[in-house]
C-alpha cells in the first residue's frame, strides 16, 4: 500500500498540470449536470416495515385523491379575556379568516369550527384545519405568504391566532451559517497550527472542491433517484470535515519530511505512501460506518448515509491526488517562515523537534498510565449513566421555541382542549370481507373509544367503496407521555379480541403512532447496527495494525464515548440540567434517530483519529523504537494534527446549537459532545495509557493468524527498507529516487 500510494503522490507531483485539470473538468462536468438537473421531487418520509406505516400506504390505497400526506395547517383562535369564540363578532371575525384561508391557490379544503364542534367546553377556543393539494415540500411561496397574511388580518380583529403544522414549517434548507462557522475556525486553527497562510488554505480549498464535487453529484442524481435534502446536507457537513483533515495530515506530514531535509517531490510521496495510507484506511472506516446506516431500514438514513459516503470518497482521492499536485506548484510556499527564508539562505533545513505538547503530554501519560486510565474511564462512565433513562421519540412543536405560532398554538390547544388533542390516533379499518361494513367500524371505535385513556372518538369516515373507514382517537396525555405509548400498546394488544367481535381488521397510525413506531424500529435496529460496523471496522483495523489488542481498545474506546455523549445529550434535553445555557425551552424524549445518527458520524470521526494517532506510533515501532518511545514519537508527530482536526470539527458542530429549532441543538450538541470526549479523552489519553500498560502485547499477533491477514504496509515500512537485487519493482523504484 505504501509504496503504490508513493508512487501515486510522485506522478501526481510531476503532473501536477494534468492533475489539477483533471480534477478542474471533473468539478465542472457535474457542476454543470447539478445546475441542468430538473429540480427533484421531494419523497415522502417512509418507514417500510412498521404498522402505522402500512396503514399510511391503505389509506392511500382506499382514499384515492384525498391527499392523505397533503400538508396541514391547523388555526387556532383564542378569544380575549373572558368573551367566547361563539360570541357574535368573533364568531364573524372567524368565519372571515377561513374563507379567507380557502382562497388559496393550493388549498383543497378548510374545516368550519362552529359544524364540526372544533370549539372548546368553555367556549374560548376554536381550530380549523387546513388541508392543501399537495404535500409540505410542494408548497409554494405565494402559499404561504397567503397563509400568513390570512393569520395577520384575523390578529386584527383583536382574536388570538396562532397555526401549526407542517404546512408551517420552514423548507428553505439549512442556512449556511455553521458550515461558515466551521470554515472561519478551520482557518483560524490552521494558521496556528502551520503558521503559514498557504498550509492553511490549501486543506480549506482541496475540502471546498470536493464538497463541490459531492454536492453537485447529488443534486445531478437526486430527481433519479429520490434523493431528500437532508443527503446532501450531510454530505456536506461530512464532506468539508473529512476534507480538511485529510488534507491536514499529508500537508502536515509532507513539511515533517521537508525539514528532515528531503526534495519536495521526495517529501510528496513519503507523504503519500505513509500518512495516505493512514487516509485511505481512516476513509474506509468511515464509509463503512456511513454505508452501514442502510442496515437500519429507513430509506432517509440510506440515502444520508451513502450520499455523506460518497462524498468522503471523494475527500479520500483529493487528498492523494488534488493536494500532491498542489503541493508541487507552491513546494516552499507551505513550509514556515523560518524554513523559507533558511533555504532562501542557503542555510540547513531545520530539524523536528524533539520535544513538544505532544511529547510532554504522552510523557506524562507513560508515567502514570493506571491513575490516567482509571480516571479517564470513570469519568466516561458518570456522563454515560443518564444514558440509562434514555427515552426516545421525535419532539414536535412542543419543543419549539415559545416565539414561535407553532409552538403557541400547541399550548393553545392543549389548554382548550386537553394535552392529548395535539396528538390524536388514526384508524383505519379495513372491512372489506365483513358482512356489515358499517357495524364492523361501529364495534371497532367502541371497543377502542372504552378503552382506559381515552377523551374521545371521531365519527367514522368511509371510502367510496364503502370498505373502509377511518376515525381519530383523542387520548387524555400528549403525544410524547408514556402513557401515550402505553395506549398505543394497549389498542394493538386488544385486536385479535376485537377483530375477531368486529369481522374487519383494523391499523392504527397517525404522527403519534408513527413517532412511536419509528422509536421502536431504531432503538431495535441499534444493536445489529453497532455489530456490523463495529465488527467490520474492527478487521478493518486489524489488516491495519496487525494487533488483536488494538482494534479492541479502538472499538471500546468509541463506545464509551458515543455513550458518554448520548448521556450528556440526555441531562441537557431530556433532564433539563443547563438547558438554559443553550437556550432549550422545553425538554422531552430524545429525537428517535439521533442515537444512530450520532454513532454513525462520530465512530468514523473516532476511527479517522484513531488511525492518525496511532499509525504513527505503529510506524515507529515497525521502525525499531520500544513501545513506550513508539507512543512518544506518535504523539510527537501526531497530537498536534489529531487535536487541530478535532478542534475544527467541535466548532462545526457546535455552530448548529445556536439554531433556534430544538432538534438541530440537540443534533449539534451531541456531535460537538462526541468528538471532544472522543478526541481528547479516549484518544489523547485512555489510548496511551492504555498502550503504555500492554507494552509489547499491544502489536502481539498469532502466528497463523500473521500468515493469513494481506499485508498492507500502512506504517511505511517499504519505504525505508533497502532495496537488493531480489527486491519488488516498487522498492527498486524507491531506491534509485
Amino acid at each position: 500500500m505504501a509504496a503504490f500510494l508513493y508512487r501515486i503522490g510522485r506522478l501526481a507531483f510531476r503532473r501536477r498540470w494534468t492533475v489539477a485539470l483533471v480534477w478542474a473538468a471533473v468539478l465542472a462536468a457535474v457542476g454543470l449536470a447539478g445546475m441542468t438537473a430538473p429540480e427533484a421531487e421531494e419523497e415522502p418520509f417512509s418507514m417500510p416495515g412498521i404498522e402505522s406505516q402500512e396503514a399510511f400506504d391503505l389509506m392511500e390505497e382506499r382514499f384515492p385523491g384525498a391527499a392523505a400526506d397533503g400538508a396541514t395547517a391547523r388555526v387556532v383562535f383564542v378569544s380575549p379575556n373572558g368573551e367566547k369564540v361563539t360570541a357574535s363578532e368573533n364568531k364573524e371575525a372567524v368565519e372571515a379568516a377561513i374563507a379567507e384561508l380557502g382562497d388559496g391557490t393550493q388549498v383543497a379544503s378548510t374545516v368550519d369550527p362552529y359544524e364540526s364542534g372544533a370549539v372548546s367546553e368553555d367556549g374560548s377556543t376554536a381550530y380549523t384545519t387546513v388541508t392543501y393539494k399537495v404535500d409540505a415540500a410542494g408548497l409554494t411561496d405565494a402559499s404561504r405568504s397567503h397563509l400568513d397574511e390570512s393569520l395577520e388580518h384575523a390578529r386584527d380583529s383583536g382574536l388570538t391566532v396562532e397555526a401549526g403544522g407542517d404546512a408551517m414549517e420552514d423548507m428553505g434548507g439549512p442556512s449556511g451559517t455553521a458550515e461558515a462557522i466551521g470554515v472561519s475556525v478551520a482557518a483560524v486553527v490552521l494558521l496556528i497550527t502551520f503558521g503559514s497562510l498557504a498550509a492553511a488554505g490549501l486543506p480549506l480549498l482541496t475540502a471546498l472542491i470536493g464538497v463541490g464535487i459531492s454536492l453537485f453529484a447529488i443534486t445531478a442524481l437526486a430527481g433519479p433517484l429520490g434523493l431528500a435534502d437532508s443527503t446532501s446536507t450531510v454530505a456536506i457537513m461530512l464532506g468539508l470535515a473529512v476534507g480538511i483533515d485529510y488534507a491536514l495530515f499529508i500537508v502536515s506530514r509532507y513539511r515533517e519530511e521537508r525539514a528532515k531535509g528531503r526534495t519536495a517531490q521526495e517529501a510528496v510521496a513519503l507523504a503519500t505512501g505513509t500518512a495516505g495510507s493512514a487516509v485511505v484506511f481512516a476513509g474506509l472506516t468511515v464509509v463503512i460506518a456511513l454505508a452501514g446506516l442502510s442496515v437500519v431500514g429507513i430509506p432517509m438514513l440510506t440515502e444520508m448515509g451513502l450520499g455523506a459516503a460518497g462524498a468522503v470518497v471523494v475527500g479520500v482521492l483529493i487528498a492523494l491526488t488534488l493536494v500532491p499536485a498542489l503541493l508541487g506548484f507552491w513546494p516552499n510556499a507551505i513550509l514556515t517562515r523560518k524554513d523559507r527564508k533558511a533555504r532562501r539562505a542557503g542555510g540547513a533545513p531545520r530539524e523536528t523537534r524533539k520535544v513538544n505538547g505532544g511529547t510532554r503530554w504522552a510523557s506524562f501519560v507513560l508515567r502514570r498510565p493506571l491513575p490516567v486510565l482509571l480516571a479517564a474511564v470513570a469519568g466516561l462512565g458518570a456522563l454515560a449513566l443518564p444514558m440509562t433513562d434514555l427515552q426516545l421519540g421525535m419532539p414536535g412543536d412542543e419543543a419549539m421555541s415559545t416565539e414561535t405560532t407553532q409552538r403557541r398554538a400547541y399550548d393553545a390547544l392543549a389548554e382548550g382542549f386537553g394535552p392529548g388533542f395535539n396528538g390524536p390516533l388514526t384508524v383505519v379499518v379495513d372491512a372489506r370481507d365483513a358482512d356489515d361494513p358499517k357495524a364492523a367500524a361501529e364495534t371497532v371505535s367502541g371497543r377502542i373509544g372504552g378503552t382506559e385513556g381515552v377523551v374521545s372518538v371521531s365519527p367514522a369516515q368511509f371510502n367510496e367503496s364503502g370498505d373502509t373507514a377511518v376515525f381519530s382517537v383523542v387520548p387524555t396525555t400528549a403525544p410524547t407521555g408514556q402513557e401515550t405509548k402505553d395506549l398505543v400498546n394497549t389498542i394493538r394488544g386488544d385486536r385479535p379480541g376485537i377483530e375477531s367481535e368486529a369481522g374487519a381488521t383494523f391499523e392504527v397510525t397517525g404522527t403519534t403512532a408513527m413517532n412511536i413506531d419509528v422509536s421502536e424500529k431504531v432503538q431495535s435496529a441499534l444493536v445489529p447496527y453497532l455489530l456490523v460496523v463495529v465488527g467490520l471496522a474492527v478487521i478493518l483495523l486489524l489488516v491495519v495494525f496487525r494487533s488483536i489488542l488494538v482494534p479492541l481498545k479502538a472499538a471500546a474506546g468509541f463506545l464509551l464515548s458515543v455513550l458518554a455523549a448520548l448521556g450528556a445529550v440526555v441531562v441537557v434535553f431530556q433532564q433539563g440540567h443547563g438547558a438554559d445555557l443553550l437556550g432549550v425551552e422545553t425538554t422531552g424524549p430524545i429525537m428517535s434517530l439521533m442515537p444512530i445518527f450520532l454513532v454513525g458520524i462520530v465512530f468514523g470521526l473516532a476511527m479517522d483519529y484513531e488511525v492518525f494517532l496511532v499509525s504513527r506510533m505503529r510506524e515507529a515501532y515497525v521502525h525499531g523504537e520500544r513501545p513506550a518511545q513508539a507512543v512518544t514519537s506518535g504523539f510527537q508527530h501526531s497530537a498536534r494534527v489529531v487535536v487541530a482536526a478535532a478542534l475544527i470539527m467541535i466548532a462545526v458542530f457546535s455552530g448548529f446549537i445556536g439554531d433556534s429549532d430544538a432538534m438541530i441543538k440537540m443534533i449539534g450538541f451531541g456531535l460537538a459532545s462526541a468528538v471532544l470526549l472522543d478526541a481528547f479523552v479516549v484518544r489523547m489519553a485512555i489510548v496511551p495509557a492504555v498502550l503504555a500498560l500492554l507494552g509489547e502485547r499491544a502489536w502481539w499477533l498469532p502466528k497463523w493468524l500473521d500468515r493469513i491477514l494481506p499485508r498492507v504496509d500502512v506504517e511505511g515500512e517499504a519505504l525505508t527498507r533497502p532495496a537488493g537485487p531480489e527486491a519488488e519493482p516498487a522498492e527498486k523504484d524507491l531506491a534509485r529516487t
